[in-house]
């Protein structure tokens, strides 16, 4: 119990220094001290470090947080729900979803009106559509997998679901227009600095909602691992429950990706680092040790972008550097190649 706790312990304090240390990090160097001091409402040594410390660095390290959040519980979620440790919004071609309700909103401009392509661009609209569009992939993969019984042939299913969504998508690139075609390459490449307050209240209010719905449904979810049968004779719906699990999980994954971009490996990686670590089977330690751990990894990731230039790289590049060699691992660990 003691080792228990003193990990928790461990998870908050290197959360909060993590924390910290993104807001001094970048190419102008603040110390910690200052940047505590402006947090806590003191006044700054420079003016010029407050403003970056409140209006960009601050924003970008919640926004770190929640997409973290956000990834590694719904990775967690469709992991169960699949029973499949390859399950996630990105492998799944959940992402792709999002992405193409996103590109038909930004690219559709030659089958919607243009009078209406203003009020379909708005912020809260894609926010929208991307997790539709999430939702209605994730709807396509959990019918076939209530078809077949092999969890590979589940993946690889969602792997060509993503593929068709990534073609309609290569489509409407092709016959778009420049500003269009900007607009949805500066939203692929992701970027956690680009939320106005308003968007990043919206985004945590989003996960929020996600995660409560996730921990209320952590009974199910243990249930669920010992197989329908035994969830039934323990009085869950497991229909029901499916639902709410692709309800939660394309919120959440079809969430992060609206308001950041399509964010790679984060939902697959995270929740078998946790298994790894607290060696628990009960949702509860996995949900909870999703949200430490991916928060974690994402404020470390997203001051990775930051070293060796002034030049912030993409977050994609540095999750996925984080998240490919432990898709490796895992494929030859459940003998999957």
């Amino acid at each position: 119990m003691k080792v228990k706790k003193l990990s928790w312990l461990v998870g908050i304090a290197l959360l909060l220094a993590l924390f910290i240390l993104n807001l001094s990090w970048g190419s102008v160097k603040i110390p910690y001290l200052s940047v505590w001091n402006i947090l806590t409402g003191q006044e700054g040594e420079k003016p010029s470090w407050e403003y970056i410390v409140l209006h960009y660095r601050l924003p970008k390290a919640i926004a770190a947080i929640l997409v973290g959040i956000a990834l590694s519980v719904s990775g967690a979620l469709m992991q169960t729900l699949f029973r499949n440790p390859m399950a996630e919004s990105y492998v799944l071609g959940i992402s792709a979803g999002a992405g193409l309700g996103v590109a038909l909103v930004l690219l559709g401009g030659t089958v919607v009106p243009a009078v209406l392509t203003s009020y379909l661009t708005s912020n809260y609209t894609l926010l929208l559509v991307a997790i539709l569009g999430s939702f209605v992939l994730l709807l396509f993969i959990l019918a076939v997998s209530n078809k077949v019984r092999n969890s590979i042939t589940v993946l690889l299913v969602g792997l060509m679901f993503g593929s068709f969504a990534n073609a309609i998508i290569a489509l409407l690139t092709y016959f778009s227009q420049a500003d269009q075609l900007k607009k949805y390459v500066v939203w692929m490449a992701g970027s956690l600095g680009n939320l106005t307050p308003e968007m990043l209240v919206l985004f945590g209010i989003v996960v929020s909602i996600g995660v409560l719905m996730a921990l209320l449904l952590i009974r199910r979810l243990d249930a669920l691992l010992l197989g329908d049968d035994y969830a039934v004779s323990l009085g869950i719906n497991v229909k029901q429950t499916r639902n709410w699990l692709i309800i939660t999980a394309s919120l959440l994954a079809g969430g992060a990706t609206a308001f950041v971009g399509p964010i790679a490996f984060i939902g697959l990686a995270v929740p078998h680092i946790v298994r790894m670590l607290w060696k628990k089977n009960t949702h509860r330690t996995l949900l909870l040790g999703c949200m430490f751990l991916g928060s974690i990894i994402m404020l470390l990731c997203d001051m990775l972008t930051q070293i060796g230039s002034s030049t912030v790289l993409p977050i994609n590049a540095i999750t996925a550097l984080f998240g490919a060699p432990i898709v490796v691992v895992l494929l030859f660990k459940y003998r999957i190649l």
